[in-house]
């Protein structure tokens, strides 16, 4: 399987001409979404999705379906049977990829801000994305993708996360808001001048690849 990051919290996983994308929101270049053959979205904020982008490429891709929770597809009423409702628990087969579902809620931005629905997605048991979220699977993730920064975390939960889910190794995410120095910093402490974890922490940037 070939992971290829596309910005922010966006990610296609590939295996000969099944592409399986995840969360392409607002701060990814909507060509993620070229040749798709399935979409995962975990919630609703729109740097992880954005439905008139969505419905676009619905309209242009016969046969290109999206996988989701209740509240993103509500956003997507009008498509019919080519938006799947999922929820924790569920194990399904989507573009020939196997797939489980982790996690019901958004990580809490605030005690008075309400919290989403948020999906986690495990991918032939190889790759693991939380969304917002440090959901932890009940099985082990060879592969973590860690959201790196966001207004709902502090770096220290983020190193707690990772030493939680004890993955083979990680891939940063969500890291759209930070500029060159913060990625710095932020990795580092993850990394080689962090307290330390048992998890190697890497960054792709936006085009890159890697085979898992």
């Amino acid at each position: 399987m070939e992971l290829t990051k596309h910005g922010h919290a966006c990610v296609v996983l590939a295996e000969g001409d099944r592409r399986l994308v995840v969360d392409p929101g607002a701060f990814t270049d909507p060509a993620a979404l070229s040749g798709a053959t399935a979409v995962l979205v975990t919630h609703e904020h729109p740097d992880h999705f954005v439905p008139d982008r969505l419905r676009a490429a619905l309209d242009s891709t016969p046969g290109l379906e999206v996988w989701t929770n209740r509240s993103v597809a509500a956003h997507l009423e009008g498509a019919g049977d080519r938006v799947h409702v999922v929820g924790a628990g569920d194990a399904l087969t989507i573009a020939g990829f196997d797939v489980q579902v982790h996690g019901e809620l958004h990580a809490e931005i605030h005690p008075e801000l309400p919290r989403v629905a948020n999906v986690g997605f495990l991918v032939d048991g190889l790759v693991f994305h939380p969304g917002d979220a440090f959901t932890v699977p009940e099985v082990p993730v060879p592969n973590l993708l860690v959201p790196m920064h966001a207004p709902w975390s502090a770096t220290a939960e983020v190193i707690d996360y990772l030493r939680a889910v004890h993955a083979d190794q990680a891939f940063v995410v969500h890291d759209g808001l930070l500029n060159d120095t913060g990625l710095g910093v932020v990795g580092g402490l993850l990394g080689e001048r962090g307290p330390g974890t048992p998890t190697p922490v890497s960054r792709l940037a936006p085009g890159d690849s890697v085979e898992l």
